[in-house]
């Protein structure tokens, strides 16, 4: 019942991300070419030659997935061996599947695995996708709200008390000496708070750097955004995969990672191909371009760690923030989101990250 619980309570950052901003329903797996030829990676280590990988990405197609889009069209993963399919899953159960090996590599949310490795779940995070953590809480700039501080006494707007979102709006009241109970917590289960927001019905809310505060300034509100990462850098969503894999292929999980980190680059550099990868993946996207354009800008400028940039500086994309997560689970070990004592050393592998600088 307790594991239960916890992975409903920390329910998918990746999924919540992508049904508010894109709308866009399932569409069908896209498999690299050759996929009736390769067999799967944990029966066919590098050194033999191509194998198959199944990906899992969040449950709505999403512009945010340019990279995998763009590295599969453009034959990266091709190009290492690899033949990739994608599934969409929300978060919660590509954990599971990925501990059971059904699914190989997952996008997952940290504060999703720490509790999962606590209870136990084989799996571990390898790259990271989101450095700075995505989960913030947003105002219209003529609120007066500037700092934590300001959220006192205020209407916040937020899903429930569960996820990424309750666990990051805890740190950032944190910060100024606040609680939950020094502020009035409006639920949306409808996830309506980026709405109540523009209409004043709160005073603020949790979202999603690149969702709710780009909506709101499409309608020409200036916005607000309050992040967590210098309180407590929560680990933001990235790739994991099962340990078993990790340990009959690590090269062929490398690989993979390699070639997503060589497509962030690329978009990073021209946010064009990303939009164009996306279109291609995900047609419907394509009715309304600018917002998805936007939307990008703002995912991309959550894949560095505030403050660094890729490729001329440090950390490169997917570095993983040891120090940051061994923080995040003294944090959330202090909500009981922690059954178990666990180790950083348990939750993370870094593979196939090129060295910074």
């Amino acid at each position: 019942m307790l594991a239960r619980s916890l992975v409903r309570a920390l329910a998918g950052l990746t999924a919540l991300v992508l049904v508010a901003a894109c709308g866009v329903q399932p569409g069908p797996s896209a498999a690299g070419p050759g996929s009736s030829i390769a067999g799967p990676c944990s029966a066919h280590p590098a050194a033999e030659g191509g194998c198959s990988l199944t990906v899992g990405l969040g449950y709505i197609p999403s512009v945010q997935f340019a990279p995998f889009y763009l590295a599969q069209q453009n034959g990266y993963y091709a190009q290492e061996g690899l033949t990739v399919t994608f599934q969409n899953k929300i978060d919660p159960d590509l954990v599971t599947l990925v501990g059971q090996g059904s699914i190989d590599i997952g996008v997952a949310d940290g504060t999703s695995v720490i509790p999962a490795v606590s209870q136990g779940i084989p799996i571990k995070y390898v790259a990271t996708i989101y450095g700075t953590y995505p989960s913030i809480v947003f105002a219209k700039k003529a609120s007066g709200i500037a700092t934590a501080a300001d959220l006192k006494g205020k209407k916040i707007g937020i899903p429930g008390r569960y996820g990424s979102s309750w666990i990051m709006l805890q740190a950032l009241l944190g910060s100024a000496n606040l609680s939950p109970d020094d502020v009035t917590i409006v639920e949306y289960p409808d996830f309506g708070q980026g709405v109540a927001v523009q209409q004043g019905a709160v005073d603020a809310a949790t979202g999603f750097a690149n969702n709710e505060p780009v909506q709101l300034e499409a309608t020409g509100t200036p916005a607000v955004v309050l992040h967590v990462d210098q309180v407590v850098a929560l680990p933001g969503p990235g790739l994991i995969t099962g340990t078993k894999l990790l340990d009959t292929n690590t090269d062929a999980v490398a690989r993979f990672v390699s070639a997503t980190l060589r497509a962030m680059d690329e978009i990073a550099g021209d946010p064009a191909k990303g939009l164009d990868a996306a279109i291609a993946a995900v047609p419907e996207l394509a009715s309304g371009r600018d917002t998805q354009l936007r939307i990008l800008q703002a995912t991309i400028a959550t894949w560095a760690p505030p403050g660094s940039t890729s490729g001329g500086g440090s950390p490169t994309f997917g570095a993983i923030d040891r120090s940051g997560w061994q923080a995040s689970v003294e944090f959330m070990a202090k909500l009981g989101l922690v059954p178990t004592p666990v180790t950083v050393d348990r939750l993370v592998q870094d593979v196939g990250i090129p060295p910074a600088g």
